[in-house]
C-alpha cells in the first residue's frame, strides 16, 4: 500500500496472476474441469486459515459435484478436512459456498445449490461446533428464489461487522418482459444463469445471529457514466464497451485505510460468457451503493486460457494480502490459486 502523500490516501495492492501458487487442481485436465469459487477466513482462536472451494466436471457429467472445507496454518499449502458430495443433498450443482465461526462460537456454512425440487439455485445454513462435523440432516433454509421474489440466489460470502452479518450473493434477475413462451425453459437445465433469460446480479442481506437475515435488495455495481460529445459536438458517443452487461457479481470486499470499501466482482457481456467472467473492480462507502472502476473492460484476468479470473476473496491478516480465486488455464480447465502481497 502506497505511503500518504499530498491527496494520494492509499493505494490497495492488487496481484500478478502469472505469479500465483496453485493451491488447488481440478479433478481432470480440460475444459469444464474447475476447482475453485473460494471463499476464505482466519480464525484467531485457532491460528487457522480456512477455505471452503468446489468442485465441479464439464456440464454433462454433473457441474458442480462437490463442497471441501480446507484448513492451513500459512494460507498456502491446505489440508481437506470435511467434503459435500452433491448426492448427500440430492442437488443437480453446487457453487460457491462460505464459513465463519459466529459470535456465538458456533461453526455456520452458508451453502449454495440447486434444488432437485423446483430446479432452482437457493442458499441453505448448516451449523456444527467444529468446522469438520457438519451434519447435512440439520440444515435449514435460508434464500429461495420465491422468497426474494427473483429466479435463484446462490454465491454466499458473509463478513462479520461488529455485529452485524454481512452477506453477498449472487441472483438471477426475474425479467418482466420476458416471452411467456420462454417460461418453461427457464429452470429445464437446473442453471437459469446460463440460459440468457436472465441477468446476473449481486444482493445483500444482514442479519444479528447470522441466521435470520434482512433482505437489502441490490447492491450491483453501478457504471452510469456521464456521455461525451464528439469533437463536433452534434452526437453523443456512449462511454464504455458493457463488458459487465450480463453479469455484475460481487464477491469480495476489503476495507480501505482511510474510509470505505474496494470491492471485487465478476462481469460478462453476455450469456455466452458464462462460466468464464472476469474481474472487475468496485468501492462502495456504505455496504449497499457499489461504483464500478472497470468501466471499460475487466480489471484482472487470466494470462491463460479464456483469460477467466473469477470468485475473487481476499483476507487481509497481519501485513499480508491473501488473494484467492478460481482462475483459467491454457488447456480450458480452472485452477483455485492464491497470491500474496504485501500491504503497508
Amino acid at each position: 500500500m502506497a505511503e500518504n502523500t499530498g491527496k494520494e490516501f492509499g493505494v490497495l495492492p492488487l496481484f500478478d496472476p502469472a505469479l500465483s501458487r496453485m493451491v488447488r487442481a481440478p479433478l481432470e485436465e480440460g475444459a469444464g474441469w474447475w476447482a475453485g469459487a473460494p471463499t476464505a477466513m482466519f480464525d484467531h482462536l485457532s491460528n487457522q486459515f480456512f477455505i471452503v472451494y468446489r468442485l465441479r466436471q464439464p456440464r454433462d457429467q454433473g457441474r458442480g459435484v462437490e463442497c471441501r472445507i480446507a484448513t492451513s496454518d500459512n494460507g498456502i499449502s491446505f489440508t481437506d478436512i470435511w467434503a459435500l458430495p452433491k448426492s448427500t443433498l440430492g442437488a443437480l450443482s453446487l457453487e460457491r459456498c462460505s464459513l465463519m465461526r459466529g459470535l456465538d462460537g458456533i461453526w455456520k456454512l452458508y451453502i449454495s445449490y440447486v434444488c432437485p425440487d423446483d430446479g432452482r439455485w437457493r442458499i441453505s445454513l448448516l451449523e456444527a461446533k467444529e468446522p469438520d462435523q457438519f451434519d447435512v440432516s440439520k440444515m435449514i433454509p435460508l434464500f429461495t428464489a420465491d422468497s426474494l421474489g427473483v429466479e435463484g440466489v446462490k454465491d454466499p460470502n458473509v463478513f462479520l461487522f461488529g455485529r452485524m452479518v454481512y452477506m453477498l450473493v449472487s441472483y438471477a434477475t426475474r425479467e418482466p418482459k420476458l416471452d411467456p413462451k420462454f417460461e418453461p425453459k427457464k429452470h429445464a437445465t437446473g442453471d437459469i444463469y446460463s440460459t440468457g433469460l436472465t441477468r446476473s446480479r449481486t444482493g445483500a442481506a444482514i442479519s444479528g445471529d447470522g441466521k435470520r437475515f434482512q433482505w437489502l435488495g441490490d447492491v450491483s455495481p453501478r457504471s452510469e457514466f456521464v456521455p461525451i460529445l464528439n469533437p463536433s459536438g452534434c452526437s453523443i458517443e456512449k462511454t464504455g464497451t458493457g463488458w459487465d452487461e450480463y453479469c455484475r457479481r460481487i464477491g469480495a470486499i476489503v476495507p480501505l485505510p482511510h474510509g470505505g470499501y474496494q470491492a471485487f466482482y465478476d462481469g460478462s457481456a453476455s450469456v455466452d460468457e458464462n462460466y468464464e467472467e472476469k474481474s472487475g473492480i468496485a468501492i462502495t462507502y456504505d455496504l449497499k451503493n457499489y461504483y464500478s472502476l472497470s468501466p471499460d473492460s475487466a480489471g484482472i484476468v487470466s494470462p491463460y486460457g479464456t483469460g477467466s479470473l473469477r470468485y475473487i476473496d481476499v483476507l487481509p491478516v497481519g501485513h499480508e494480502l491473501f488473494y484467492y480465486y478460481e482462475m483459467a488455464q491454457q488447456g480450458g480447465g480452472h485452477d483455485l490459486r492464491v497470491s500474496v502481497v504485501e500491504r503497508d
